[in-house]
């Protein structure tokens, strides 16, 4: 009998076998098929076709789609699986087109009698013209008796004002459920919206003409053109400083790929906050450019994805999981800032799309671009040991000077005439003599919320998360709530300690909503905005943008939001608040993000005709990443953070993985902790490193008590058996426990 290994999109750590009927016999690997699954019809991927006697109660396959996927990519796929040890079907769920319309139908049908307020057009995601949108109600007291996942849809559309009812069932399966009953109470109202236009397509975009490269830009071109052209499979470093011109050189990369006939695939950190790269490449390549990202419809979605696979659009732009886009006749793929934590995905498959752009390149015969002011001292690693060519671009592309840093002691230094001490008086006079010349300032703090904590100062009691070990975050806006950043629970502030009932609850600290008031207050002449996660998101985040480029901003206070890649001409002055932020938190690599950050934010400055200056306050002014970057001594800080690495025996010298357990009782996680820890240790003898169990950074989130694993040795090899140890203990952990495995971990929080 002809039987056909498939994978479904479930989290099941195998594939499911199935007949192949007579009538289906030219079914091949990368074939998309209808599968029964229990009572359901559910859409997978053929791994291989064999012959064979089968299982017991074998079924067959009810059908095959007309669009398979790429043979490369599914061999990578099975590959990226084997490496993170992860369910094979939830690997190719990241491939797999976002609607199967003959497979979806049946089911949404099934449920449509309890859809209540939502229509069958919206239940599949399938309107192109109109959107189902939720938004809280005011003035409506929440009952007692809420279902946590209610809750926590509540919770994220009062922080954030309104969402798409699409969007907030991507991140809760459930969610129309939950919606529908908190409008029964009152509590919400869901409406039917005109869809926003696609922010990357919604104006027409001039054609541009290519400047005159500089000769270090003409230097990485030719390498980079020479191997695209040729298909020879290598991976290029680009370290450009910022404003240095990184974008041209990719995109005459692009020329060059096109050109041969070949794909190409680029890496953006965040695509809903690059609309203005975005548009640069379609005043380029006009809208040949397909471009990935969340705001597509179902069906929209379906309509790139089937394009791109029959080679229509060769150029396909998003986040990290764009890399999984069945480009046709892949031959290049550029990781921008390749440098930045969220091409790491820290749920579900926890895949790093820098390491995976690098394989799946290389496995294709293609070209691998990976570029940033900053790079990765793992992406260095791969330079200095020859498994990377490196090209450097040493200078801004317009000759521009590098702006000037200035290192504010905070511990010598003074409040400014605000009072806060985290306004110092050299800032706030900097602040002041920019606006005078009418140049515009950027202020990087990256605690959003108007006071990152509340204490009571008479028995001193921090207001904390009843899920979460983490103090509440004051927003003052017009709820005056106390927020979780990591759960969502939300509260109105008490005027009385819960503890000792004393009317002295005080905030602590600085958010970038309480900057944006002092400030305004301290310089009423000045336009203030700000740019954080409470106020913009989607295309709202280019819409503040563009008020600064319009120069409508003077001033603009934002977390993480700032630094990335924004080209602001008449940003003359960037301060940061707190560098020593980014430099407390519990892990090996904070120096590095520390330096990162801070190179990232001052490259806002001076990218105009006008000089640039940077202003960094802290209480750590000798740090080797401040005075580093103080520098812009990439090298120095490069070279001083190796040699430390090298002597702990951290990556890039070594090779690391962390389970992660949590469970709602803190010593059944415990227990299953310390099951992973003594099995590794008895299946590796003495090869692998096994640190722990210990309390993660934050031990309880969400109600759930957490542990970790850390596994380390001094090579991939030795590593691996210590994996497939660890993987054996999680897939036999009872179901109140939750076990993870998180190979080349990135966040060890």
């Amino acid at each position: 009998m002809k039987l056909a290994d498939v994978a479904l999109p479930v989290p099941v750590p195998r594939a499911f076998t199935y007949e192949v009927p007579s009538a289906l016999e030219g079914v091949a690997p990368g074939a998309r098929v209808v599968c029964p699954f229990g009572a359901r019809a559910i859409t997978g991927v053929v791994l291989a076709v064999r012959e064979g006697e089968p299982p017991e109660k074998v079924r067959p396959i009810a059908k095959v789609l007309p669009i398979s996927l790429p043979a490369d990519l599914t061999s990578f796929l099975v590959e990226l699986s084997q490496y993170y040890f992860a369910p094979i079907g939830e690997v190719f769920r990241l491939a797999m087109p976002p609607l199967d319309r003959e497979t979806a139908e049946s089911t949404i049908r099934a449920k449509s009698d309890t859809l209540g307020l939502f229509g069958d057009e919206e239940a599949k995601g399938l309107s192109a013209k109109k959107i189902q949108w939720a938004e809280p109600t005011a003035g409506t007291e929440e009952p007692s008796k809420l279902s946590a996942q209610a809750r926590a849809v509540l919770a994220h559309l009062r922080a954030h004002g309104g969402y798409p009812v699409a969007r907030l069932v991507e991140k809760w399966g459930n969610a129309r459920a939950a919606i529908e009953k908190l409008s029964e109470l009152g509590l919400v109202r869901v409406t039917t919206r005109d869809k926003e236009p696609d922010p990357f397509f919604d104006t027409t975009v001039p054609r541009d003409v290519p400047p005159v490269l500089n000769p270090a830009q003409e230097e990485a071109t030719r390498a980079i053109c020479a191997a695209v052209t040729a298909g020879d499979p290598r991976t290029f470093l680009l370290h450009g400083v910022t404003g240095s011109g990184k974008t041209e050189v990719y995109m005459r990369a692009i020329d060059a790929a096109k050109a041969r006939g070949v794909g190409v695939i680029v890496l953006v950190p965040e695509i809903s906050l690059t609309p203005q790269l975005v548009s640069r490449y379609r005043a380029r390549f006009g809208d040949g450019v397909c471009v990935l990202h969340s705001a597509l419809t179902a069906r929209e979605r379906y309509t790139m994805w089937s394009r791109l696979r029959a080679g229509e659009v060769d150029v396909a732009i998003g986040a990290r999981s764009a890399l999984f886009a069945p480009v046709k006749d892949l031959g290049l793929i550029v990781v921008d800032e390749e440098h930045d934590s969220s091409f790491k995905q820290e749920e579900g498959v926890r895949y790093h799309a820098r390491d995976m752009a690098i394989l799946r390149a290389f496995r294709r015969g293609g070209v691998c671009v990976l570029g940033s002011a900053t790079p990765s001292l793992e992406t260095v690693h791969l330079a200095r040991t020859g498994k990377a060519d490196k090209l450097v671009l040493a200078a801004r592309a317009r000759a521009q000077e590098m702006p000037a840093v200035e290192i504010v002691d905070m511990r010598r230094t003074g409040a400014g005439p605000t009072g806060d001490k985290k306004l110092t008086i050299p800032l706030h006079r900097a602040i002041e003599k920019t606006l005078e010349k009418k140049e515009q300032i950027i202020l990087f703090l990256n605690r959003r919320g108007f006071s990152p904590s509340v204490r009571c100062h008479a028995c001193g009691e921090l207001v904390v998360c009843p899920n979460c070990s983490v103090a509440l975050t004051f927003h003052k806006g017009r709820s005056r709530v106390v927020r979780c950043h990591y759960c969502d629970h939300e509260e109105p502030l008490l005027e009385r300690c819960a503890k000792c009932k004393a009317p002295a609850l005080e905030l602590e600290g600085l958010g970038t909503e309480k900057l944006e008031e002092t400030l305004a207050a301290a310089f009423p002449e000045a336009k203030v905005a700000r740019l954080d996660r409470d106020v913009a998101s989607g295309k709202a985040i280019e819409r503040v943008i563009e008020r600064v480029r319009s120069r409508e901003v003077d001033v603009l206070v934002g977390t993480q939001m700032v630094t990335k890649g924004h080209d602001l001409p008449f940003v003359t002055l960037v301060g940061v608040i707190n560098a020593d932020a980014a430099l407390s938190i519990p892990d090996f690599r904070a120096a590095e993000r520390a330096f990162q950050l801070l190179v990232q934010v001052a490259g806002r400055a001076g990218r105009g005709d006008a000089p640039g200056r940077v202003v960094v306050q802290t209480y750590d002014p000798s740090h080797h990443a401040l005075v580093f970057a103080l520098q812009h001594d990439t090298e120095g800080f490069v070279e001083r953070e190796l040699r430390d690495r090298r002597e702990l025996g951290y990556p890039p010298y070594s090779r690391m993985a962390l389970v992660r357990i949590d469970a709602v009782d803190e010593e059944v996680a415990k227990g299953a902790a310390e099951s992973v820890a003594a099995t590794v240790r008895r299946a590796t003898r003495g090869e692998v490193d096994v640190l722990g169990p210990a309390p993660a950074p934050i031990a309880r989130v969400r109600g759930r008590f957490r542990f970790r694993v850390m596994l380390r040795a001094p090579d991939r090899k030795k590593l691996r058996p210590g994996l497939v140890a660890a993987a054996h203990v999680l897939e036999a952990l009872p179901r109140n426990v939750r076990g993870v495995l998180d190979v080349d971990p990135v966040q060890l929080l």
